[in-house]
């Protein structure tokens, strides 16, 4: 209360729910609420931060306050999506809290009750603020509007008033987490010698000559890796593979498909209502009452109408046409008008033939070729079966079909030709476009007639019978599955059933591969089985629905905190190690001295010699290899003229020569340099920050045990 005290003796304001909402939305976070299946358990630390523990009710205050935020903000509930967002903001919005506030002690850092005060009516008024106050129409910062709000406080509802002295307490933190990163911030610095070496690599060039024999000469069968080498590999890269928790699962789905007699009892429901969509008093009520979408009063041309009603053109007023099967839906329509467009629509095939090159002789074999198309056309040939021959556009694989489209959508060269036809068939003569030469077909004159539809549209869903009869079935197999070879034995017994696979899983995953709102998986996955049983590698959980299906999941792989295991990485390591080997193989046989010729000689086909000009160092390339850093460095590195021993690259063993370098020209403005650089460090250091205080605080996150 201190603050909102000495705000008031100094304008007597206060803050509008508005303002709140928007203001508390940096807090993030969500309730717990009813779901949480350890509510009532002695176990309330929810992790650990800085040697602090956090509890479940601390967490739960944040959770709550950004909750009632969104609420505020967006009008709504958060979905399943924005919970997991905002349970991460709170979390993150916790780390910070406890673990850089060490970090602001030790450098004595302050907020006093003067910079509050600016934070919220003065010269650096919070973001926060300004965003909730700032006129949507005009885009300006509304101060008196701010002041209206500030003065008002008391009449507010006492949630709005908890609610502001909750986001007056973050007020502190926000300001010091600005001084502190200002502080780190202006610290950067950009010696004149790096503004230098910059701009060298940058822009020095050099040509090179180089001899490159890719990995993928040597076969990977013929190279054996053994565990011991991967082992020696990964305790001697350790720095590289630095992991989280993480949980490896195998899964089976077990998909709700709507059955043949779901569609026969919508089909039959559909006939049922066409009877009385034909005597409806009312149609746009019969539509909303009956339909899954909203009545469309719109006049139509044939260009926007459904393809069945387009097979059946011209359509009569007051038929009813269908039910059709469209796409897993039944569509019923019925004709309640008809009238004239403005624009016409019309039908048609066409066959582009794109010119070479923009030269008068690549246009004219262009449209030659186009002439000799249309002339074989008229001697008989199937105009789609020359389509899908000569097309060069996207539509030659529906043998050049275009099909319906309204005047306005396509060039205008090529409108001229479709709208002024009068009747279906061949154009005489190639049309020339932008686009190339076109042979033309009219399958549909051109027609102002346009339709007013009312459209009756139900889903084919699965019934309740499907859906448990998809259930008993994932029931059985995990009935059958009671370890991990007999899961995976399943699929071996029933080819219709697809396994699955999703590697070192984090932690707060909330989906897995495809599999949205998977999160009570990926819980059951880190330990929190049902009735709060422990998870162990190889135990198979319960069956879990998520949305049109229903799945079982097997724990294959665990994964602590520290370095990587073999196992975790074995192709990525396999693969180095392997290539490793082959380019120690690689350069003994290419020996040491002699030209890059004598070399490439003795190795024999498969040694690539080149030249490589504008070779820059900044950029690590070398054209036609790929991404080289030791090779290019080791070519500026050499004076012209001199060959490089063997290198070990990425893509395979290379060996250079440098023929010429050209130096960088002096910068015209050296302090350019050094200010972009000193930019591109600046904007990284606010999440280098935070990820460097998040490391130093050993941050352990247990929330899985509650959401």
């Amino acid at each position: 209360m201190a603050l909102i005290n000495t705000i008031r003796e100094k304008s007597g304001w206060a803050v509008g729910t508005v303002a709140v909402g928007m203001l508390l939305f940096i807090v993030g976070g969500d309730l717990v609420g009813g779901k949480n299946r350890l509510f009532n358990r002695n176990e309330t630390v929810v992790g650990e931060v800085a040697g602090q523990k956090v509890e479940l009710a601390d967490y739960n205050n944040a959770l709550d306050q950004a909750k009632n935020a969104f609420v505020a903000q967006q009008q709504r509930q958060p979905d399943d999506q924005a919970m997991g967002y905002l349970r991460d903001q709170a979390w993150n919005q916790t780390i910070y809290n406890l673990a850089f506030q060490p970090e602001f002690d030790k450098l004595g850092l302050k907020v006093s009750d003067d910079e509050l005060v600016d934070m919220v009516q003065g010269d650096n008024i919070s973001p926060g603020i300004k965003q909730a106050f700032t006129d949507q129409k005009t885009g300006q910062f509304d101060k008196a509007r701010l002041i209206d709000y500030l003065k008002n406080l008391d009449k507010l509802p006492p949630e709005n008033q908890m609610a502001w002295h909750n986001f007056e307490a973050n007020l502190p933190i926000e300001r010091l987490r600005n001084k502190y990163n200002a502080l780190l911030k202006n610290s950067v610095y950009v010696t004149t010698a790096e503004a230098k070496r910059f701009d060298a690599n940058q822009n020095a060039k050099a040509t090179v000559k180089y001899l490159f024999v890719p990995y993928g000469s040597i076969s990977d069968s013929a190279v054996k890796v053994t565990d011991s080498e991967l082992q020696a590999y990964l305790d001697k890269n350790k720095g590289k593979y630095k992991v989280e928790d993480g949980r490896s699962v195998e899964y089976i789905t077990v998909p709700v498909v709507a059955s043949k007699e779901d569609s026969a009892a919508v089909k039959t429901s559909m006939a049922d209502l066409a009877t009385q969509f034909a005597s409806a008093p009312v149609d746009s009520l019969f539509v909303g009452a009956n339909s899954e979408q909203p009545y469309n009063k719109a006049f139509r041309s044939p260009a926007d109408l459904p393809e069945e009603l387009r097979k059946q053109l011209p359509l009569a007023s007051g038929k009813i046409y269908g039910p059709y099967a469209e796409n897993g839906t039944y569509s019923l329509y019925k004709v309640t008008g008809t009238g004239a467009g403005k624009q016409a629509a019309a039908r048609a095939s066409h066959i582009l033939i794109k010119a070479d090159g923009t030269t008068p002789e690549a246009k004219a074999a262009a449209k030659a070729k186009a002439q000799d198309i249309l002339n074989k056309i008229k001697g008989g040939a199937d105009f789609a079966a020359m389509a899908r021959q000569f097309g060069t556009d996207g539509t030659k694989d529906q043998g050049g079909d275009l099909g319906w489209f309204g005047q306005g959508r396509m060039v205008p060269e090529f409108e001229k030709a479709i709208f002024g036809a009068t009747s279906t068939g061949l154009l005489p003569n190639v049309v020339e476009t932008s686009f190339g030469y076109h042979v033309i077909k009219i399958t549909a004159v051109p027609t102002k007639q346009t339709y007013q539809v009312a459209e009756v549209k139900k889903t084919i869903a699965p019934s309740d019978a499907t859906r448990e009869a998809a259930y008993a079935k994932a029931q059985e197999l995990k009935g059958q599955a009671t370890d991990l070879a007999s899961f995976r034995a399943l699929t071996t017994k029933d080819k219709t059933l697809v396994k699955q696979e999703a590697k070192n899983l984090d932690r707060g995953a909330r989906s897995v591969n495809n599999l949205q709102n998977a999160r009570e998986m990926v819980r059951w996955a880190f330990g929190v089985g049902p009735n709060g049983s422990e998870t162990k590698v190889g135990d198979i959980s319960e069956v879990y629905e998520m949305g049109d299906q229903y799945v079982i999941a097997a724990l294959t792989d665990e994964r602590t905190k520290g370095t990587a295991t073999i196992e975790g990485l074995r192709p990525e390591l396999t693969a180095l190690v392997r290539n490793e080997k082959k380019a120690q193989q690689i350069m003994d046989k290419l020996g040491k001295g002699g030209t890059i010729e004598s070399m490439a000689a003795k190795y024999g086909p498969t040694a690539q010699v080149g030249t490589a000009p504008n070779v820059v160092l900044g950029q690590g390339s070398i054209a036609n290899i790929g991404f080289e850093p030791l090779a290019v460095g080791k070519a500026f590195a050499l004076k012209p003229g001199q060959t490089s021993a063997p290198i070990q690259g990425e893509q395979g063993v290379v060996v250079v020569q440098t023929e010429s370098v050209t130096p960088a020209p002096a910068p015209a403005n050296l302090k350019n340099v050094q200010q972009q650089l000193a930019q591109q460090r600046a904007q990284q250091q606010d999440g280098k920050i935070y990820e460097a205080i998040k490391a130093h605080a050993n941050v352990k996150d247990n929330r899985t045990k509650f959401f």
